[in-house]
């Protein structure tokens, strides 16, 4: 026998799977973060395995020697190469519609569809909202099924363990910290330049240098005032995103502390995005997962829109976070 629902539950397959790459691009486009790194082409999905592994080069070879004539040469085994592994998270969100919706928008073919697409909408700008907030998490929400964040890779100690790798043990895994109070100073418009020139300072090597720098509404401030005096330089990339930003030694500055922002308060990320991963999981990215959910004791059924993955990192210190 037919299913009674299946115009409509056809219909909102239909809308999830056509808004599905939408709403991917609308969170990528619409998160500084994310667009910057699919910018860098570090949005890559991973194929699948219990976790994302990250190859770290984190030690040079030793073996460099000056010689001359039959000088003894180091031929000792050299360990260079290590690597991170970050768990799968994994995060869902339903669309659901009732016996009663049903009834209420059966005028037409045409109605549902706009019923159903607004509501999938609704969904794309949640996913948005929620995926941006664990992007700047510590990763403990909900007993460590979220994202590990900017909190927990640029930790505000510099310190903690992050992919397996315990940076209390390891230090080249510690990201910078320019802490105003340890550094005796008071976080204001005359001192934040400062700040930002000595996390600059620690995180540049060679060609790297920090290309993003996130804060919140309250160090944005004190660097827009900081420039008052002289002219700012926004970045037309990131305006034609939706991003105003300023311009610091060739990165980004962008607010992420106004309205609905999600940026730590008293916080500025000064990232270096090249060595931060975008690794959704190549079959799980923002699409229907599985078929119709009809309820046993309710007239509604769902569909879920479900992403797995995370954020990883293959060099934190080159990552600095300033904070009071």
């Amino acid at each position: 026998m037919a299913d009674p629902n299946s115009s409509y539950t056809e219909l909102l397959t239909t809308t999830l799977e056509y808004r599905a790459p939408e709403i991917r691009d609308n969170v990528s486009d619409n998160i500084a973060l994310l667009k910057r790194l699919n910018e860098r082409g570090n949005a890559d999905p991973y194929p699948g395995g219990a976790e994302i592994v990250e190859q770290l080069d984190w030690a040079e070879n030793s073996t460099y020697t000056r010689y001359t004539g039959y000088s003894t040469i180091d031929i000792s085994p050299q360990t260079v190469l290590t690597s991170a592994n970050f768990s799968m998270k994994q995060a869902a969100m339903s669309v659901t519609m009732s016996g009663t919706e049903q009834l209420q928008n059966s005028g037409s073919k045409e109605s549902i569809f706009n019923w159903l697409a607004a509501r999938v909408k609704n969904a794309e700008r949640s996913f948005r909202n929620n995926l941006s907030t664990d992007l700047y998490s510590s990763g403990t929400a909900s007993g460590g099924l979220q994202i590990g964040g900017l909190q927990l890779i640029v930790a505000d100690a510099g310190t903690g363990t992050v992919g397996n790798i315990d940076s209390g043990t390891y230090s080249f895994w510690q990201n910078y910290v320019f802490d105003f109070s340890s550094n005796s100073l008071a976080a204001s418009a005359s001192t934040i330049q400062q700040a930002m020139n000595t996390a600059w300072l620690n995180t540049k090597r060679n060609s790297d240098s920090i290309d993003l720098i996130l804060a919140d509404n309250t160090y944005y401030n004190y660097y827009w005032q900081s420039l008052q005096a002289i002219q700012r330089v926004q970045s037309s990339d990131s305006a034609q995103a939706g991003f105003k930003s300023l311009d610091f030694m060739g990165a980004d500055v962008v607010p992420d502390g106004g309205q609905g922002g999600d940026c730590p308060s008293n916080h500025m990320y000064m990232l270096n995005t090249n060595y931060l991963h975008w690794r959704p999981h190549k079959d799980r990215n923002m699409v229907v997962i599985g078929g119709d959910r009809m309820s046993t004791n309710q007239d509604a059924f769902v569909r879920l829109l479900g992403w797995a993955g995370n954020l990883t990192c293959s060099n934190r210190s080159l990552q600095a976070v300033l904070v009071a």
